[in-house]
């Protein structure tokens, strides 16, 4: 996959167009053997083909330009874009006016010179860590693409059209690892920023409390370049931290439960690799985490703050919902006022006694997903489905609950399923995780060796 960088440099010495990267991505999107049809829900192509010429024609006058200056991203559907109806992928939302203006994370990319090729697919109104839309269709994970994996969700189009080069970069968001999640069943690079960094104003809400904006790329330097436009922080160069004597926290439990075995092996094999490499690795119980099921058993923030926004539309278009994100809207409605301010508390306690426990090390490691992407087929009953979604969003949703920020990373063998290894930082530690992530990344990704 090519990264910013790479394309950054080829677009300023006249090696490459802008126009030739808009229609080798539009070609790929258009492509009826490919993905474009699941991953697009609308492509902006004239638009897209017009900021194209016109980047090339600046570069052709000699007009310094930003560096990302004519490279196209995709945006995730539920993004506020000037002229779109923001459907959040959904058909519930098709007949609202469309929106007026760019959201702030869209009109940052734009002033950096970025092209939006498109809006991407996604669970329903976010809500569901496999990447499932049974309205528009969804887009599968790379690998094994014949039996028809899950992408990961919610971002499900924002990861595959990184993998599919659709687009070089993805604007995604994060309310419980939907960054990450695809980017580990897919094989690519996922940020989940430290919440309100980046501004959440303009984008379709799941959760106020835990939702996050984030990039999804081809690698950490691109997800780093991305993140400093989406953050509004000056153009700097990633500072990639060196691995030895870095240190870093393995919980013994919670997030190494229950592992697959292709998972549990690869992690092992990135730990062992980051140990030669002069890391030191603390495994320790972390035992704070085992509090989380029953902090939440009531459905987090997610469930009553999602249940209040819908709960209008759930009584007059209810049958349009897609049934699964359906049921878990409805359940919102059982956490009461009281259950809500003890969640409020119970999450500032943690956050309170993890800080000192982590306080010394770089980033806490655990596998991004204890699964790799699983079949579609295995996902066709409802239990199976909420066990799996459960499972998928375990490890992820933790960093959302602490208001940290995370990465993931492939940490696979290069020809095997995608396994990501995620790196969690603490709050506001964003541009430092991402130098250490870099490193890690030049280690145990398959595309290092």
């Amino acid at each position: 996959m090519k990264t910013l960088a790479g394309l950054a440099r080829d677009l300023g010495a006249g090696a490459t167009t802008s126009r030739r990267l808009v229609e080798e991505c539009l070609g790929r999107i258009a492509d009826p053997k490919g993905e474009g049809p699941r991953t697009f829900l609308k492509v902006h192509a004239e638009t897209a083909r017009a900021a194209a010429d016109y980047y090339d024609q600046l570069r052709k006058r000699g007009v310094t330009l930003s560096p990302w200056a004519g490279i196209p991203l995709s945006i995730k559907d539920l993004f506020d874009m000037a002229g779109d109806v923001t459907t959040a992928g959904s058909i519930v939302l098709l007949g609202q006016p469309p929106a007026s203006a760019d959201c702030a994370a869209v009109a940052r990319l734009r002033a950096a010179g970025l092209i939006p090729i498109g809006r991407t697919n996604m669970t329903e109104f976010a809500y569901s860590g496999l990447g499932l839309n049974p309205h528009y269709g969804t887009p599968l994970s790379p690998f094994e693409r014949s039996r028809r994996r899950a992408p990961g969700g919610s971002s499900s189009g924002a990861a595959v059209s990184i993998v599919e080069e659709m687009s070089y970069g993805a604007l995604g968001t994060d309310t419980g690892g939907s960054c990450r999640i695809p980017a580990a069943f897919c094989g690519i690079v996922g940020f989940k920023p430290t919440a309100r960094r980046v501004p959440v104003t303009g984008a379709f809400p799941l959760s106020r409390t835990l939702d996050s904006v984030g990039p999804l790329a081809a690698s950490v330097a691109c997800c780093a370049a991305l993140d400093a436009i989406l953050a509004d922080e000056p153009r700097a160069a990633l500072e990639v931290m060196g691995l030895r004597g870095r240190r870093f926290v393995v919980p013994t439990h919670y997030a190494l439960d229950s592992l697959e075995s292709h998972v549990a092996s690869s992690f092992e094999r990135a730990i062992r690799q980051l140990r030669t490499a002069g890391a030191d690795l603390d495994e320790i119980p972390l035992a704070e985490l085992d509090e989380l099921p029953g902090i939440n058993r009531k459905g987090s923030f997610s469930g009553p703050e999602a249940f209040a926004l819908h709960r209008e539309r759930l009584e007059t278009h209810g049958a349009q919902y897609d049934p699964r994100v359906l049921v878990r809207l409805q359940r919102g409605r059982e956490q009461s006022a009281a259950d809500y301010l003890d969640l409020i508390r119970a999450r500032a306690d943690l956050q309170r006694r993890i800080d000192k426990p982590l306080a010394e090390y770089d980033a806490v490691l655990m596998p991004t997903t204890p699964i790799i992407a699983p079949l579609l087929q295995d996902l066709e009953s409802d239990d199976a489905y909420l066990r799996t979604n459960q499972l998928a969003l375990r490890n992820t949703s933790v960093v959302n609950f602490l208001d940290r920020c995370a990465i993931s990373v492939p940490c696979h063998e290069a020809g095997t399923a995608p396994v990501g290894m995620m790196l969690m930082g603490a709050h506001g530690g964003d541009r430092r995780l991402l130098g250490v992530a870099a490193a890690v990344e030049a280690l145990v990704s398959p595309r290092s060796a």
